[in-house]
């Protein structure tokens, strides 16, 4: 597919749910990528690299480029701070962002709450706010190390849980962690957005507990989050059309 036809396309519903994730280190890279699948995934994922490469200003570039936007930036700090940030990251016209869920409820709440006055103050449009649960880089030995007893799997359930009682919007976790997370909370509006999704061919580099597209979409993820099988791909409209190619899910 050419660039022009990926510029005029409009995603479909599961084109929707894929966010490239622009783990590159310039933002020349990354409006390359951009600009090449905009029209053909659901958005954008800005995590630490290219935000301590571009910052801020390159974040409104996109938003004003009408650039579905998912900050990863993963808040962890003190309540006060993390309530000043998401202030921040709505102010930035992002569509989403996330925090660490082990940073506790007193953190959650408050910067939830403060984001959300804000944005109702300054007329803004409030983005969806969601927690990192367990990161799909760590297994049982990663937690230990940490002091944390639990398994993954056991970990991932109590901060989802937390997470909803906190009133955010979702979580970050692995495709693995989906469908136990989906029967614990009942709420349909709770989102599980899931890095670690790799297509059946590719590798899986850092990630331990990963999962194909097809797999993470029938046991209930909402939004893949795909980088390096898009991003390092000599088409990377092509690589985006295979994976839809090679879903059965309606």
């Amino acid at each position: 597919m050419n660039q022009q036809a990926a510029m005029n396309r409009t995603p479909g519903p599961i084109a929707e749910r894929i966010l490239v994730a622009l783990d590159v280190d310039r933002a020349e890279t990354a409006r390359s990528i951009c600009s090449e699948l905009k029209g053909l995934v659901g958005g954008f994922k800005v995590g630490l690299q290219l935000f301590t490469s571009a910052g801020p200003g390159f974040v409104r570039e996109l938003v004003e480029a009408d650039v579905r936007v998912f900050l990863d930036l993963k808040f962890h700090d003190i309540p006060n701070t993390v309530a000043r940030a998401s202030v921040e990251a709505a102010r930035l016209g992002v569509w989403m962002f996330n925090v660490h869920a082990s940073g506790g409820s007193e953190m959650m709440r408050t910067a939830a709450a403060e984001m959300r006055n804000a944005c109702e103050r300054e007329s803004l449009t409030a983005p969806r706010m969601i927690a990192v649960t367990v990161l799909t880089s760590s297994d049982t030995a990663t937690l230990v190390e940490t002091g944390i007893a639990a398994s993954p799997s056991e970990q991932v359930l109590r901060l989802a849980e937390l997470t909803a009682e906190c009133g955010l919007d979702g979580v970050v976790a692995s495709p693995l962690d989906v469908e136990p997370i989906k029967h614990r909370i009942a709420s349909r509006d709770f989102l599980v957005v899931t890095p670690g999704v790799r297509p059946a061919l590719a590798t899986n580099d850092d990630q331990k507990r990963v999962m194909t597209p097809e797999a993470a979409l029938k046991n209930g993820a909402d939004l893949l989050v795909i980088g390096r099988p898009i991003t390092a791909a000599q088409d990377r409209a092509g690589a985006v059309e295979a994976i839809l190619n090679g879903l059965t899910i309606n």
